[in-house]
């Protein structure tokens, strides 16, 4: 059985999911949720149906992966529903915990990083693409694996935003890597999400179990 796209409705946001090849609702799956970029706001989930990753991951990709749409400016705005949708993302039946990653770009590469900060106990591993966010807070991350992406060439969110938040991670005992291409501008996740290293590094990253048991972390 091919991959199955289907749009679903979680209180006023809507979200995209695909289900890999050969579904079974009664397994458990690793999980990838990402969050885009301020091109892709509104109420038309018909933008993201087509997005790069979603046509790129690899055939054989266990991964069931998880699109909303923001329909408010940005996803600060709604950022406590933001944090609800994720924690119901992880909860579902079919969602390996343990293998629960997040993604994002742009305006959708801030919110990665800030999502991850207040709730580091939910993800395995993180990939944010050409954002930043508060590095005086990225001991939070420290047992979260991070690699960022950033266009050397970017002029709309500037390549420091992503050294700062690396390095600070990694100064605080952290596992963060930084990719950067040097002829790319702003758009660095088409390549990124077509890349298969990534879907692999992803696969290589699992919360540890004595970690999953440990109560909810303050949010920041």
């Amino acid at each position: 059985m091919a991959a199955i796209t289907e749009v679903r409705q979680f209180k006023n946001l809507q979200y995209i999911i695909r289900y890999p090849d050969h579904f079974d609702k009664a397994k458990k799956y690793p999980a990838i949720l990402l969050l885009h970029g301020a091109g892709s706001r509104g109420k038309d989930i018909g933008i993201l149906k087509n997005f790069v990753l979603l046509r790129k991951m690899p055939e054989d990709s266990p991964f069931v992966a998880i699109l909303p749409q923001c329909f408010a400016v940005t996803w600060f705005e709604i950022f406590e529903q933001l944090i609800e949708f994720a924690g119901a993302m992880r909860g579902l039946d079919f969602v390996d915990e343990d293998r629960f990653y997040l993604t994002g770009y742009s305006m959708g590469g801030y919110a990665t990083w800030e999502l991850a900060m207040v709730r580091p106990e939910w993800f395995a591993a993180i990939v944010p693409i050409c954002g930043g966010g508060m590095r005086w807070n990225a001991e939070r991350l420290k047992n979260v694996p991070v690699w960022a992406f950033h266009g050397a060439q970017d002029e709309i969110v500037h390549i420091g935003e992503s050294i700062d938040m690396v390095n600070a991670v990694n100064r605080c005992g952290g596992n963060a890597k930084l990719t950067v291409y040097a002829r790319a501008a702003h758009d660095c996740w088409t390549e990124t999400y077509s890349n298969p290293d990534v879907y692999q590094w992803l696969l290589s990253c699992a919360k540890p179990k004595d970690e999953l048991k440990k109560p909810p972390a303050t949010e920041i």
